[in-house]
C-alpha cells in the first residue's frame, strides 16, 4: 500500500497543509526523513525546537482551544520560528509521532483574522481535532506542542518570510488534549473460514498467516476488531497502523510497524483493494483484507508487486473527514 502524504483541505483563505509544507522548507534545524517519509528527530531532540522569545511571549491569549480570544500587538515583528508554552499540563510529553486530539486556532497576525480552527474544521468531530503528528504534514502542529506536556497551551509565532514571498506571519494558538491509542480497541469478532490467520503480540503487532489454499480471485474483507468511532468515508485521511505481507509467500513487504509509528493518508491515495477496505469501517476496527493484483499493483508494470495477492491487517486509530462541497 502506497500513498501520498495527507493533504488537509484548505477550509479557509490559508490551508493547514501550506503552512505545514513551507514550515519544514523553512525550518534548517529539522532533520532529514527517512525512506518512509516520516520525518525523525535524533534521540532526546525536539524536531524543531523552536525558542521562546520577544514576538511569542507578546502574543496574549484569553481562554483554550477554538473559543480562545488571540490578541497580536500592532507592528509586532516577525523575524525566527518562536514558540511559548502559555500554560504547562500534566500529562506525558508530546513527541513526533504521537496520535493525539488537537485544539487550535491559525490567525492572520497583522489582521487578527481566524484563518482556521478546530471547531469549525469538517476534520474534526465537535471542538476537536484528531492528528498524528507527522513532521511531513502536520509540521505546524509540531512546533507548537511538541516537547511539551500533554494539555499544555501553546503559541507558536511563525513569519511570513518562511511562508513565501508576500505572506503574512501567521499565529497559531494548540493544545493537545488527549492521547488516542495506537492499536484497534473494538470487539473481538469471530474468524472467517479461508482466510489468512491472525495473531497479535503484546504491544498489537499482528503476525499473519497465509492458509494451503489458492489465493481468491477478489478482494475479501473480515472484520477482525469492531469499533465504535467515527465512519471512514471517500476521501477521508486515516491514521492507521498496518501490516502487509504478500500471499505468494507470507513475507512482509511493507507496514507501519516497522517504523514505530502509525501512518496516515488518503482512502483515495491507496490502491482499490485497500480503499474498500477502509471506507465504511468506524475507527477503533481492525480489519483483515486480501487484495488480487487486479485491485493492487497489477496495472503497474515492472513493480515488484504487480503479480502478487497481497495481504493487509489494519487497524483504524482516527479519521479527518474531508471537506464537502
Amino acid at each position: 500500500m502506497r500513498s501520498s502524504t495527507v493533504r488537509i483541505r484548505p477550509l479557509a483563505a490559508l490551508s493547514v497543509a501550506a503552512l505545514s509544507v513551507l514550515l519544514l522548507a523553512g525550518c534548517s534545524g529539522a532533520s532529514e526523513p527517512d525512506a518512509s517519509g516520516t520525518q525523525t528527530p535524533a534521540a532526546g531532540e525536539c524536531t524543531f525546537g523552536a525558542p521562546s522569545g520577544a514576538t511569542s511571549d507578546a502574543i496574549e491569549v484569553e481562554g483554550v482551544g477554538a473559543a480562545a480570544t488571540v490578541t497580536v500587538p500592532a507592528d509586532l515583528e516577525f523575524a525566527e520560528l518562536e514558540r511559548t508554552v502559555l500554560s504547562e499540563g500534566d500529562g506525558e510529553e508530546i513527541v513526533a509521532g504521537d496520535l493525539v486530539t488537537v485544539t487550535y486556532q491559525i490567525v492572520d497576525a497583522a489582521t487578527g483574522e481566524v484563518l482556521e480552527d478546530s471547531a469549525t474544521s469538517p476534520a474534526g468531530d465537535g471542538e476537536i481535532v484528531p492528528m498524528l503528528l507527522d513532521p511531513q504534514a502536520m509540521s505546524i502542529f509540531v512546533a507548537a506542542l511538541e516537547c511539551a506536556p500533554l494539555g499544555s497551551q501553546s503559541v507558536l509565532a511563525i513569519p511570513g518570510a518562511m511562508l513565501g514571498e508576500g505572506a503574512a506571519s501567521v499565529v497559531v494558538v494548540a493544545q493537545a488534549e488527549e492521547t488516542l491509542p495506537t492499536v484497534a480497541t473494538g470487539a473481538d469478532q469471530e474468524p472467517v473460514a479461508g482466510m489468512p490467520a491472525v495473531t497479535l503480540d503484546e504491544d498489537g503487532k499482528p503476525t499473519i498467516t497465509i492458509p494451503d489454499a489458492d489465493a481468491p480471485a477478489t478482494v475479501e474483507i473480515a472484520l477482525l476488531k469492531k469499533g465504535d468511532g467515527e465512519t471512514v468515508a471517500a476521501g477521508d485521511a486515516v491514521v492507521v497502523q498496518y501490516e502487509g505481507v504478500k500471499w505468494s509467500d507470507g513475507t512482509v513487504f511493507d507496514g507501519s510497524w516497522q517504523r514505530g509509528t502509525p501512518s496516515q493518508f488518503q482512502t483515495t491515495g491507496v490502491v482499490a483493494g485497500f480503499r474498500q477496505a477502509l471506507e465504511g469501517q468506524q475507527v477503533g476496527s481492525q480489519v483483515l483484507v486480501v487484495i488480487p493484483p487486479e485491485f493492487g499493483y497489477g496495472e503497474k508494470e515492472g513493480d515488484a508487486l504487480q503479480f502478487e495477492t497481497l495481504v493487509f491487517v489494519v487497524d483504524i486509530l482516527a479519521v479527518q473527514h474531508a471537506a464537502t462541497q
